[in-house]
């Protein structure tokens, strides 16, 4: 039975725990993948097959050591093909080389360790700008910075960000889960003075104390058992550019205080080192944590509240942009009909209603899942009401489930919240990152709860 699957990638990279993973990520996308450890096989391979996209490694155990392994490749592949898609994979320390081989040539980058869905997107949206250019078909990209929306709350959105993108202002960007807060900070760059420069983007809500410091302000080679090489932090990768900190309401007081300190002097000391690197970045600081509410119970410092929010920007919930859902839902229907080789569907009206009607707890991420599932499932171009059903936890936001039903019984809210996350946990047998995505919660506020209601 054919799969409907196109495409042949080719992933480069020395670690095989690198090519074991991205081969059993990109074998469900794609019709073949190929991998090789060794660059210098490189050369040969591309005489004997063709491939539609390469995933190269930028630093190799190789002869050359000389830092710029990556570029060196990359002008041997586009000497043999100049058509050659590239995808370069560095670390947060290669940032500045990456974007130097965007120049040279490749196509676009990532950055270890990658999120599967980002990874994914750069793959299509690189399938794509090959398929539009052997077809000469336009493409969409499904990753961008252009924000959509005619409602008077995301207009309102849109002014600010031009107001504020052009200064030095740090943006500290509230709004719940999905509503698109690394959108805006990515605008915010790229309508910047900074924009040539590096967007570096880090979910700290993902980092442990003991990984915070080395992953934010770098390590020397032996600071501890696996620092075999010195590396930058995520704020030299930044240097020149903008640093988002995504979820920093999530980080615990410790770490609060070492970022405090380097936000006022503008300076990092890599661990193992003594000597103070000087930084040069504008910071956007994104969460969708109540965060004034944890400075109330001194669980968040004020004085770094006044360091990240110079400027503050609140994003709307899709159920208050009135009129955006349809706009998105047709959007997104175009990018994932391209993507999954379909005809661009039309909405029947009763469709469009249902989507109107919906609370859209998870936002317009929400939204974008929800139309890539209906393209791929329906059973004809003009989607359907039935071609879109939502859980019972989708149905209204878990916070304002909690409530109403706590002023239906007279039972205590604290009671019905740790109920309800008991259920359900147990309804994901204990996977706790589905668990919270199902709450629409982040891990770290899930597990925060877990804590507090001793479950």
């Amino acid at each position: 039975m054919a799969t409907g699957k196109t495409g042949k990638v080719l992933i480069v990279d020395d670690e095989t725990d690198v090519l074991f993973a991205l081969k059993m990520l990109l074998k469900t996308e794609v019709k073949e993948v190929l991998t090789e450890k060794n660059p210098d096989n490189l050369i040969s391979l591309l005489s004997k097959e063709k491939f539609d996209v390469i995933f190269l490694d930028m630093n190799f155990k190789s002869a050359l050591n000389t830092g710029n392994e990556g570029l060196y490749w990359l002008r041997q592949i586009l000497d043999k093909d100049k058509d050659a898609t590239v995808i370069l994979i560095t670390a947060y320390g290669d940032v500045e080389l990456a974007v130097r081989s965007l120049k040279q040539g490749a196509h676009d980058f990532i950055v270890k360790p990658w999120h599967n869905d980002k990874l994914l997107e750069t793959l299509h949206n690189a399938l794509n700008a090959k398929d539009g250019k052997k077809t000469g078909k336009t493409t969409i990209a499904a990753h961008q910075t252009t924000i959509l929306g005619q409602s008077e709350a995301i207009q309102d959105i849109l002014y600010k960000i031009e107001k504020i993108a052009p200064t030095e202002a740090n943006v500290l960007i509230l709004g719940e889960n999905g509503t698109g807060k690394e959108l805006v900070a990515r605008a915010l760059h790229e309508k910047s003075f900074r924009a040539n420069k590096p967007f570096v983007s880090v979910d700290v809500a993902a980092l442990t104390d003991t990984l915070f410091e080395s992953e934010l302000f770098g390590f020397k080679k032996g600071a501890f058992t696996d620092a075999k090489e010195d590396r930058k932090g995520r704020f030299e990768a930044a240097n020149g550019g903008t640093l988002f900190l995504d979820e920093i309401g999530n980080i615990s007081p410790a770490m609060q205080a070492k970022l405090l300190t380097v936000l006022q002097n503008r300076q990092v000391t890599p661990l193992g080192s003594n000597t103070l690197v000087p930084v040069d970045i504008r910071l956007i600081s994104a969460t969708n944590e109540p965060i004034y509410e944890l400075a109330a119970k001194n669980l968040f410092r004020k004085d770094l509240i006044y360091r990240i929010n110079t400027v503050e920007l609140t994003l709307p919930p899709l159920r208050q942009r009135h009129g955006d859902v349809e706009l998105l839902a047709r959007h997104f229907a175009e990018i994932y009909a391209l993507k999954n080789h379909k005809p661009v569907p039309e909405f029947a009206p009763a469709t469009l209603q249902k989507l109107n009607q919906h609370s859209w707890p998870g936002n317009v991420r929400e939204l974008q899942h929800a139309v890539e599932r209906a393209i791929i499932l329906a059973e004809n171009n003009v989607l359907q009401p039935q071609d879109f059903t939502f859980s019972a936890m989708e149905l209204a936001p878990v916070t304002q489930t909690i409530a109403s039903f706590a002023a239906e019984t007279n039972m205590p809210l604290s009671e019905i919240e740790r109920e309800t996350i008991r259920r359900v946990i147990e309804k994901n047998k204990g996977n706790i990152s589905k668990a919270a995505k199902e709450l629409g919660l982040t891990r770290t506020a899930l597990y925060r709860r877990l804590n507090k209601y001793d479950i």
